[in-house]
């Protein structure tokens, strides 16, 4: 396999779509790995297995429509297995498995048979130190966007996945691009407060469009320099609620090709009046465990 991604919207050709069945038990209180779906816990709303399956099953029709090969892990018994964008992500020719917290390990193991189809010397594993999750990760053009957190608490944090350490690697790993790191807020309770990943507030679309929540990058100076890169009148801002709601967490398949939850009413007007195809499918199930549709995504080829 000739691993190839170098943005977020040239056409896909495959990708890994990771799996809701055998999902397990509705996790205790003290299990929970975000605010979301600790709200969502207490409440009694936690999305069930059915009706989360029948969602990512919506996603993989969109994918057969446009001619994706789409792999999928191996089933882990009463294990969630949703999120594979978190596990590993290809930069170039280049995939790199992911130090994602430790109870999630087993998650790799279930998308072997994928990682032994690559070049083993294009396989790389971060050392222990570093900290870096694929949601945290974007591609765009020479650009490598990386969400991290710089509070010195970052270790109080379980919302915090991507720690310095790991954008140095990725500096050292990719010397000729331009890496810019990102200083998103967390929030262990809070989840209107959270961005767990990057792509839960910023995520490039077309050729140079972008979704962007202001409020979930810490520093000013981080959300200005997107401004600045994009320009202000190619970039749609969401609300904290569209933000809470992952409204930023959409999916390319090309450039003119988007897929959204069917919900996100002001962003489809947005894309359909810019001359996006938009594919909408139900995602709001799976969207109550702070993911969505780009989280669910690995993507392993794109065209150049």
């Amino acid at each position: 396999m000739n691993l190839q991604v170098s943005d977020e919207t040239s056409r896909l050709k495959a990708v890994i779509l990771g799996t809701a069945l055998s999902n397990g038990p509705t996790p205790t209180i003290d299990e929970a790995y975000d605010p979301k779906s600790l709200e969502h816990i207490k409440a009694g709303t936690y999305p069930v297995e059915d009706d989360m399956i029948k969602e990512m099953e919506a996603f993989n029709e969109v994918f057969k429509k446009y001619d994706v090969k789409v792999y999928r892990p191996e089933i882990i018994e009463n294990y969630n297995q949703i999120f594979s964008r978190d596990i590993g992500f290809v930069i170039d020719d280049v995939f790199i498995k992911a130090n994602i917290l430790p109870d999630r390990e087993r998650e790799l193991d279930a998308i072997q048979y994928v990682i032994d189809q690559m070049d083993p010397k294009k396989v790389v594993r971060p050392p222990e130190e570093v900290h870096i999750e694929g949601g945290d990760v974007m591609l765009w053009d020479n650009y490598i966007f990386i969400g991290t957190y710089k509070g010195a608490d970052y270790k109080d944090f379980i919302t915090a996945r991507t720690n310095m350490q790991g954008v140095q690697y990725i500096k050292d790993l990719f010397p000729n691009k331009i890496v810019k790191e990102f200083d998103l807020v967390k929030s262990r309770i809070e989840p209107r407060e959270n961005a767990l990943h990057l792509d839960c507030c910023f995520q490039p679309v077309g050729k140079n469009k972008g979704i962007i929540h202001k409020e979930g990058f810490r520093s000013e100076a981080d959300y200005q320099y997107l401004v600045d890169l994009f320009g202000m009148e190619n970039l749609f801002h969401i609300s904290k609620e569209e933000m809470y709601h992952m409204n930023s967490n959409v999916f390319s398949i090309d450039k003119n090709v988007v897929v959204v939850e069917q919900n996100f009413n002001r962003l489809i007007v947005w894309l359909e009046s810019n001359d996006f195809i938009v594919e909408k499918i139900p995602y709001a199930e799976i969207a109550k465990q702070e993911g969505l549709l780009r989280c669910s995504t690995l993507p392993l080829i794109r065209e150049k």
